[in-house]
């Protein structure tokens, strides 16, 4: 579980905005590059959250923890309101927030091989749904440059 604390951290916090409190990650920078950058994020996401289940999360907090991942890719996905939603939003850390609180319950245990299955999928919807908007957005801006 260190890892996935030292993951978390990569990608949510381990940078700071000078001379204040704000706190960034790699999520943050990597959705400067639209497209990629998101997906590159969400395949992280996916594999902490894979590496949760694996080590106990229930199908209920796996549930839990890919909702507030797809909240994040696809309010993410959005240019520049996306990139200051990540500042503040990081699922990563809440998802590590609620393990931690899972783990003090005492309610650890589990059958991995269908939550892994189920992130994978909805991970993959998420993923081509973000592509489709991307694709919609472009097709509609080269539309309106088309027309000028």
């Amino acid at each position: 579980m260190r890892w996935v604390d030292r993951t978390t951290n990569l990608l949510d916090a381990k940078f700071r905005v000078p001379g204040t409190r704000i706190r960034f990650g790699l999520d943050f920078l990597l959705g400067l590059v639209p497209g990629a950058g998101d997906a590159v994020s969400l395949a992280m996401s996916g594999v902490l959250i894979a590496t949760m289940a694996k080590h106990g999360a229930s199908p209920l907090l796996v549930v839990r923890m890919l909702a507030n991942v797809v909240i994040d890719a696809i309010v993410g996905s959005v240019p520049l309101a996306g990139n200051v939603f990540d500042l503040f939003f990081r699922a990563n850390s809440r998802n590590l927030r609620l393990m931690r609180e899972h783990y003090q319950e005492g309610k650890h245990r589990g059958r991995v091989w269908p939550l892994l299955l189920a992130i994978v999928v909805v991970l993959v919807a998420v993923l081509a749904g973000i592509f489709v908007l991307i694709a919609m957005l472009v097709d509609a801006v080269l539309g309106w440059a088309g027309a000028a």
